[in-house]
């Protein structure tokens, strides 16, 4: 379909407010038509004339605390320690109805999973040393030899977490509950 001018007109005609002055249509130009340009998309210009309208910030922050990603702080560049093996494991508890019966919402999938379990591999390492910080979305975990900074994938409770130290296979075992904001649907 074609698009005529006459159209357009048509359709602005529909859009316009019976209460301005009218005009004919037949002195409607097509510089009527053009509003609107780049300029007006986004949000209006503060004009620099009225100072008063723009509140005074007394910090000297370029970002706002929304702005920065959870963790960067860990992130060092500098930094020479190298990462440790990590594995990242979902599980979820389920019951004799969800597996024989099928009666629940649960699948295989990681949406039905209540539980992230990292377990991390730091040979050569004694507990003593292993310093864990969880946020969450963030885990951070250093020992002398090893740096691991892991954006997590889902919200965890990071208060109510649960860290075991394997000294056999030297690996830190550390297990969160997942947070999610629809979970009611998931299960």
């Amino acid at each position: 379909m074609n698009i005529t001018p006459s159209m357009i007109e048509n359709i602005v005609h529909l859009f316009k407010d019976p209460d301005e002055n009218s005009e004919s249509d037949d002195d409607t130009t097509a510089s009527n038509f053009v509003k609107f340009g780049p300029g007006h998309i986004g949000p209006p210009k503060i004009s620099h004339h009225n100072t008063a309208a723009i509140p005074s910030v007394k910090t000297k922050d370029i970002w706002s605390d929304g702005e920065v990603v959870e963790g960067s702080e860990y992130d060092l560049l500098t930094d020479p320690r190298p990462q440790p093996e990590y594995d990242v494991l979902f599980s979820q508890v389920v019951s004799s109805e969800d597996i024989f019966l099928q009666m629940g919402n649960k699948n295989p999938s990681t949406a039905s999973c209540e539980n992230m379990t990292i377990k991390i591999k730091l040979p050569n390492t004694k507990m003593s040393d292993v310093e864990l910080d969880v946020k969450p979305k963030f885990l951070d975990c250093r020992t002398p030899n090893y740096k691991l900074a892991l954006h997590l994938q889902q919200n965890v409770d990071h208060k109510n977490g649960k860290a075991q130290w394997d000294a056999k296979t030297e690996t830190l075992i550390v297990t969160l509950r997942m947070i999610r904001e629809f979970d009611m649907f998931n299960f």
